[in-house]
C-alpha cells in the first residue's frame, strides 16, 4: 500500500517528525529497502521476503544483474568456477542451472540471474531504473526517510545495501574527456548495443582485470590497438574446457560437499591452502607450483602456499616463478617485460587476474604498448590520448578500464546521514570504518554487505561471502522484531575493536608493503585501510556467529 504524509495533513497529526516536517511527501513505507539487484541484493529480498516483509529493491540499471549487468564489455566473464559462483540455500536452484563452460561469459551469467529472479518470482519488489539519492536516519522514530531521483520519498525501518565493492566506476579521471571526438567508453557502462570496433583505432586505458578481458578479446578485431599501461599485474592462465552434462552431473553430485567447503576457506572458493613451504624441498616446490600453475584457475593463489601473504621469501619465490612464466611468452621482449612484469611487489598482494593468451596479443603487429608509469597520460583532446611528454595518441574509440573506489565508492556517494545528521561519505573521507563489514556506528538500521573491513570487500568468492553477510543481516532483522526492539546498531567501542583487530591481522601480512584498490590507493583523497578481512573467510564467518550467539555484543539493539 502507497501512502502520502504531506506537511500539514491530518493523517500526520502531532506526530509529525523527520521527512513530514522537512515538508517531504512520502510515498511508500516498508520494512526494508535495499539498495542493488545483482547478485546480493536478490538473495537478500528472498531472505527477507520469508520473514515476512515489505521489502523493495531499487537499482538504477534497467534490469536485475548487478555487476553483470554493468559489466558487458567484450570478454566479460567470471575467474571464479561456475560450479562455486553459486547460491547455496536451494538445492534445487543450484542442480537447476547448467553452464556451458568452467568459467561462464558475461551474457549466460546474465540469463542465469534473470532465471533465479523469475525463479524466485522476485522482479515485481524490484524498483528498476531507479537511484537512491540520500537516505537520512530520523532519530524520533527510528525509520530512514530515503529518496530517489525518480522524486520517490521512501519511508523504512531497515536500510541494506547491497551495491557490491566494485560498483562505483571511476570513470572522470582525465582532463579533456569530453572533448574526445570519437566514442569513450568505461567498461562498467558498455552499451547494451554494443561498440563497433572493427577496425578502428582503439585506445584501453589500464591492464587490471578488466583491461585483460578486453585487451585479449578485441585485438584481433580492432585495425589499431594501443594499450595504455601503469601498473603491471601477475597473472594466471585460464582454463576454460565446455562443460557437457556429465560434468554437470558431477557437480550437483557434490552439492553439499561444496556448500559446505566453500564457507570455511580462506577465499570462499572449494579449495584452500594445503600445501607448507617449509615441508618440502626445492624440487617439490617448483613440481608443486607447475601443477598449481597447470590447474588453469586461481589456484596457484588462493589454493597453493599460504605463506605467500606472510613470508618474503616465499613471496618473492612464488612471484620469480610466475614472473619467468611472463617473461618466456613475452619472448623476453625488454620493453614489453618493463611495462608488463611486475617487480616492485609481490605476486598475489594484489588482484590476480586470469586470462586467455592475454600476453601473447603484445607479440600482433596491430598492437603498441605504451607505458605510462613514468610518462603518464595528462589529457585527452579532440584527436586522442596525450602524454605529459606531449605525445599525442589519434583514436577512434577509447575504452576505460580504470577500476572503481571500491567497498566504500558506493555509498559514498550516496547522501547518507546517521544520527546527529553525521554524513557517512564526510566520516569515510578521513577514516573508512566499520563493525564487521556489517554496520557502521552512528547509523542505525543500516546493514550492508561487502563494504570495507570484510572480506567479501576484495579477498572472497562473492557469493560465498554475501550470501554469508545477507544471512546474518536477515537473521539480526529478526532478532530485533522478535525481541520487540526497533533498531539494531553497532558500538564505538565494538567498532574500535573490530578496526583494530583487522589493522593487527592485516600487519601481520605482506598486503601493507603494497598499494593497489585493495587499500584504496587508486583513489585520490581516500584514506588508506586495507579493504578486506585478511583472517579468511572461514575465520570471519565463526565470529560471526559467535557474535549472534552471544547476543550481539558490540551492537546496540533498543
Amino acid at each position: 500500500m502507497t501512502t502520502s504524509v504531506a506537511q500539514g495533513s491530518p493523517e500526520a497529526g502531532a506526530e509529525q517528525t523527520g521527512a513530514e516536517q522537512a515538508g517531504a511527501e512520502v510515498t511508500a513505507e516498508y520494512n526494508a529497502v535495499v539498495l542493488g539487484a545483482g547478485v546480493a541484493g536478490l538473495y537478500q529480498l528472498h531472505r527477507l521476503r520469508e520473514q515476512g516483509l515489505r521489502v523493495r529493491v531499487f537499482d538504477t540499471a534497467a534490469d536485475v544483474g548487478g555487476t553483470w549487468f554493468w559489466n558487458r564489455y567484450p570478454g566479460a566473464r567470471f575467474d571464479s568456477e561456475g560450479h562455486v559462483y553459486q547460491y547455496w540455500f536451494s538445492q534445487e536452484i543450484y542442480q537447476g542451472w547448467n553452464w556451458s563452460q568452467r568459467f561462464p561469459g558475461q551474457p549466460e551469467i546474465e540469463r542465469w540471474l534473470h532465471w533465479v529472479a523469475d525463479r524466485l518470482d522476485l522482479r515485481p519488489d524490484i524498483r528498476f531504473g531507479t537511484r537512491i539519492t540520500s537516505a537520512h536516519f530520523d532519530e524520533d522514530r527510528g525509520r530512514w526517510i530515503i529518496r530517489t531521483d525518480t522524486g520517490e520519498v521512501v519511508d523504512t525501518q531497515f536500510f541494506i545495501s547491497c551495491a557490491g565493492p566494485l560498483s562505483a566506476p571511476m570513470d572522470h579521471l582525465f582532463e579533456g574527456q569530453q572533448d574526445f571526438a570519437g566514442q569513450l567508453v568505461h567498461t562498467s557502462r558498455w552499451p547494451t548495443e554494443g561498440v563497433d570496433l572493427a577496425g578502428k583505432r582503439v585506445g584501453v586505458v589500464g591492464v587490471g582485470a578488466t583491461g585483460i578481458q578486453v585487451i585479449q578479446t578485441v585485438a584481433a578485431e580492432v585495425g589499431q590497438l594501443t594499450v595504455f599501461a601503469r601498473t603491471p599485474q601477475y597473472m594466471l592462465p585460464m582454463k576454460n574446457p565446455a562443460c557437457g552434462a556429465d560434468q554437470q552431473e558431477a557437480w550437483n553430485a557434490q552439492f553439499q560437499q561444496l556448500k559446505d567447503a566453500v564457507g570455511q576457506t580462506f577465499s570462499g572458493f572449494q579449495f584452500d591452502f594445503e600445501l607448507v613451504w617449509a615441508e618440502m624441498s626445492p624440487q617439490e616446490r617448483h613440481d608443486a607450483l607447475e601443477t598449481l600453475y597447470q590447474d588453469g584457475s586461481l589456484k596457484l593463489w588462493i589454493g597453493g602456499f599460504g605463506e605467500v601473504f606472510t613470508e618474503p621469501e616465499v613471496s618473492e619465490a612464488v612471484s620469480e616463478f610466475v614472473r619467468a612464466k611472463m617473461r618466456a611468452r613475452l619472448n623476453d621482449d625488454p620493453h614489453l617485460c618493463d611495462v608488463l612484469v611486475p617487480t616492485d611487489y609481490g605476486f598475489g598482494l594484489h588482484r590476480v587476474p586470469l586470462e586467455t593468451n592475454y600476453l601473447e596479443v603484445y607479440l600482433r603487429d596491430n598492437v603498441q604498448l605504451v607505458g605510462v608509469r613514468d610518462n603518464p597520460i595528462t589529457r585527452i583532446v579532440g584527436a586522442g590520448i596525450e602524454l605529459a611528454d606531449g605525445e599525442l595518441h589519434e583514436l577512434d574509440v577509447i575504452i576505460l578500464a580504470t577500476g572503481f573506489d571500491a567497498g566504500s565508492g558506493a555509498l559514498t556517494r550516496i547522501d547518507i546521514r546517521g544520527r546527529d545528521g553525521r554524513s557517512l561519505r564526510e566520516e569515510w573521507s578521513r577514516d573508512i570504518r566499520s563493525m564487521m563489514g556489517l554496520q557502521i556506528y552512528g547509523y542505525p538500521n543500516l546493514f550492508a554487505s561487502s563494504i570495507p573491513l570484510a572480506p567479501g570487500a576484495a579477498l572472497c568468492n562473492a557469493p560465498t561471502c554475501i550470501q554469508q553477510q545477507s544471512d546474518w543481516i536477515s537473521d539480526a532483522i529478526r532478532h530485533v522484531r522478535e525481541q520487540g526492539r526497533s533498531t539494531m546498531e553497532a558500538t564505538k567501542d565494538g567498532e574500535d575493536a573490530w578496526v583494530a583487530h583487522c589493522d593487527e591481522t592485516a600487519a601481520g601480512t605482506l598486503f601493507h608493503t603494497t598499494s593497489s584498490w585493495y587499500s584504496g590507493s587508486n583513489v585520490d583523497g581516500k584514506p588508506k585501510r586495507l579493504l578486506p578481512y585478511t583472517g579468511g573467510v572461514g575465520v570471519y564467518r565463526e565470529k560471526c556467529e559467535e557474535v549472534a550467539r552471544d547476543g550481539y555484543p558490540g551492537f546496540r539493539i533498543a
